[in-house]
């Protein structure tokens, strides 16, 4: 019999650069989460799908035009057989499941496993055998789908594997709520359930927890009650109906894993209270989110780290404790980082940037409210601008989903400001970004850079990235920057505490920043900017860090002090 007092449930994970498993910042996420609970010791076993063709490999163009391609992978050439089959009804056919196990191992041995559903089985039909194919990808019937193996399957599976009893089942965001249907079943003594008491929700809401990461209600996933009832069957979508998981009979995946959940939470202090105000019937607390320190963290920070704060591995709240690092050992470990960086943007461009210009880092998914343009609202205030105060380059990366339209003119427009500002500021946009390209740049760059469009930004974690490498943001405040921001302190704000409907007045917010306060530090008074460097460090990089981050959900959702 395998033991595991939390079952954590996730659509994506990224457990390595080499395995297309994640699309973004939710499967970054739920990969530190796992690195940081096997750190630490966590009875905790985890399910996702094993996405045989990823997420997508990006190809760009000369003009920014993105085309994709799958990104295949091959489960049973890398990971081990997790010995046990099941099977979920779908539009009344029976889909078999298998599993996959992956191995996440902690700094003192501690192992949590990873099990990767996969339908690609020689009794499934054709199009059966593809529902664990693509992240995010299909139309609404294959995520409906794709949902029902996820959250349906994976309790089965667990059940299967000899997981008896598992006390709390913790879903990374909505994707996986139909695993509170598979929990009611459960306690019905299995098949579709009957009309379920006060007393049966109650007993499954005592057993699950739900961290939601969207900030507006439009961001969760909603299907029609036709094709409820054909994917699941009248019995279950009855069920879900009679369960107050439905609005005018469309199902809301939020609205279930909020009616079925003891403990709810958003991923910042500023996305709690948003949360709080979009579902008002439901208590939300917030744990901020954070990064596993020893992943982000580049080699010569590590060696830095090493011998400055050797207990950090272990606690990474002794990053604090490199408010005592020689400022010149934290220079010295920059260039190293920078320089490993601009080698691999020479590796995979031809771009060589010059390692003594200030470089400005922003990656991140390529859609509209990220922004990633508000940087090029005015060309000709950034060539005075370069040749004024300093001079600049900059290093973009990030995917547009498939269907994002406005992702993909997003990337355009970086194209077509670099083109513009060809000879005075030079810029890179790099294709296919993943863990390697994250690593690098937020640990290479100078200055991260994040300008959403308020309040869609839930938490963001490549800032948090930085500031565990010693490099600090200038960042709209949304999001961790709520609380990681010190002004001059661990970073700067653009724009104000208020919200402005004005783009151009944030931009020009931003421009001022660099203009008249960071680029004439950063040339000027360097051994300022690198005191930046060690507060954001210390202040940030000993906060925003999973390690935090599981210590609170131990001590407030996954035990019963989190119903209180």
């Amino acid at each position: 019999m395998n033991v595991a007092s939390v079952a954590y449930f996730s659509m994506e994970i990224a457990l390595q650069a080499e395995l297309p498993t994640y699309a973004g910042g939710l499967g970054v996420l739920a990969g530190d989460t796992l690195r940081s609970a096997a750190d630490l010791g966590l009875s905790l076993a985890a399910v996702t799908l094993a996405h045989r063709k990823g997420y997508f490999q990006q190809k760009l163009d000369s003009q920014g035009n993105q085309t994709e391609a799958d990104a295949p992978w091959a489960p049973e050439k890398i990971l081990e057989p997790a010995g046990a089959t099941v099977s979920v009804a779908i539009e009344g056919r029976e889909v078999k499941i298998r599993a996959w196990r992956f191995t996440v191992g902690g700094v003192g041995g501690h192992r949590v496993p990873v099990y990767l559903l996969d339908t690609d089985l020689a009794e499934n039909s054709a199009w059966d055998r593809t529902l664990t194919d693509h992240l995010y990808g299909g139309d609404e019937r294959y995520r409906l789908c794709q949902e029902a193996v996820l959250g349906i399957g994976g309790v089965l599976m667990l059940e299967a594997l000899g997981y008896d009893g598992v006390p709390t089942f913790h879903m990374n965001e909505g994707h996986s709520a139909l695993l509170a249907l598979a929990l009611l079943e459960q306690r019905m003594g299995g098949g579709p359930p009957r009309p379920a008491s006060e007393a049966d929700v109650e007993a499954v809401r005592g057993r699950c927890v739900f961290t939601t990461h969207t900030p507006v209600p439009a961001g969760t996933d909603r299907f029609a009650p036709s094709l409820v009832r054909q994917v699941l069957g009248d019995a279950r979508a009855d069920a879900l109906e009679n369960s107050g998981c439905c609005q005018g009979g469309v199902l809301n995946m939020t609205y279930l894993a909020l009616r079925f959940s003891r403990y709810i939470n958003g991923v910042a202090m500023h996305h709690g209270e948003l949360s709080q105000d979009m579902y008002p019937r439901y208590p939300i607390r917030a744990i901020t989110n954070g990064v596993h320190a020893v992943t982000w963290t580049a080699p010569a920070f590590r060696t830095l780290y090493d011998r400055h704060v050797p207990e950090w591995r272990r606690d990474n709240q002794y990053l604090r404790y490199a408010v005592g690092i020689p400022l010149e050992d934290i220079a010295d470990a920059h260039r190293q980082a920078k320089a490993a960086l601009l080698e691999q943007v020479r590796l995979a461009s031809g771009a060589r940037l010059d390692p003594n210009v200030m470089t400005l880092g922003f990656a991140r998914r390529a859609t509209g409210y990220k922004r990633a343009d508000l940087v090029f609202s005015n060309l000709d205030r950034l060539r005075s601008m370069a040749q004024r105060a300093g001079p600049l380059q900059m290093i973009f990366a990030g995917k547009a989903h498939p269907r994002d339209d406005g992702g993909k003119e997003m990337i355009r427009r970086v194209y077509s400001a670099a083109r513009n500002l060809e000879g005075a500021v030079p810029i890179v946009y790099l294709a296919d970004y993943d863990l390697r390209w994250g690593q690098w740049m937020t640990s290479g760059a100078d200055l991260w850079l994040n300008t959403p469009h308020r309040p869609y930004e839930a938490s963001g974690t490549s800032g948090m990235k930085a500031a565990l490498n010693g490099v600090p943001s200038l960042s709209v405040p949304d999001g961790w920057w709520y609380e990681g921001h010190f002004e001059g302190v661990t970073g700067w704000d653009v724009g104000h505490e208020e919200p402005s409907e004005d783009p151009a007045a944030e931009a020009d917010s931003l421009y001022e920043k660099l203009e008249l306060l960071i680029l004439p530090m950063f040339y000027a008074r360097r051994s300022h900017y690198i005191e930046v460097m060690r507060s954001t460090i210390a202040l940030n990089g000993s906060f925003f860090n999973t390690q935090r981050m599981m210590g609170q959900y131990a001590l407030n959702a996954y035990t019963a002090a989190g119903d209180k």
